[in-house]
């Protein structure tokens, strides 16, 4: 697969992984407050792991073209992608059987993704393949999200409202608006060999 194809194809993986996520998260959120009942929990179950699917797709792509500068670093971000997956599975099986949410399910989640955001993003601004701004905002908001977990479990915020919701915007807009669509338009530059 040529290195544009691969561009194209994370972008459009990023967009499908948020969309899904956040109609099976809505879904969810629906079922446990009583606004939908135990029948509609496959369907959201199907998009989550759909959403797993497609992280998992972002993270071997990705590793084709971050190989090439760092293949022992690279190698960690589907790794990464692959324990995200792994969350997602154990969560939905807790759902099914249990009919309700794993408690911290999101915080789990976020774990192995901040982790491999970082590597993904340091590897970005190290090779320049997009621009550095882009990976910059990754980075940010990846620690954020990592900053976020600990501080969530102690009590301090939460991460589904208020200050804790806005640690998750850097990260947002990295996943949903900057990064895709530059992938789309623009795909990788050329990636530059280490010294």
């Amino acid at each position: 697969m040529s290195s544009r194809k691969i561009a194209a194809s994370v972008g459009l993986l990023f967009f499908t992984q948020m969309i899904t996520a956040m109609i099976g998260s809505s879904i969810i959120e629906k079922f446990v407050s009583g606004d939908a009942g135990k029948s509609s929990l496959p369907i959201a179950v199907f998009l989550m792991l759909c959403s797993g699917i497609a992280v998992v797709g972002i993270g071997l792509l990705m590793y084709q073209v971050l190989k090439t500068y760092n293949k022992k670093l690279a190698f960690w971000y589907p790794f990464f992608r692959i324990l995200e997956l792994s969350v997602t599975i154990v969560s939905s099986v807790y759902l099914l059987t249990k009919l309700k949410v794993l408690p911290n399910h999101m915080l789990y989640l976020y774990i192995p993704t901040g982790i491999g955001g970082l590597i993904l993003n340091y590897l970005l601004f190290t090779t320049k393949i997009v621009p550095r701004p882009i990976a910059i905002l990754g980075l940010v908001g990846y620690a954020l999200l990592l900053i976020g977990v600990p501080l969530d479990l102690m009590g301090v915020l939460d991460m589904s409202k208020g200050l804790g919701l806005l640690l998750l915007v850097p990260g947002g807009l990295f996943e949903v608006v900057f990064l895709p669509i530059w992938l789309l338009v623009k795909g990788f530059r050329p990636v530059r060999q280490a010294g």
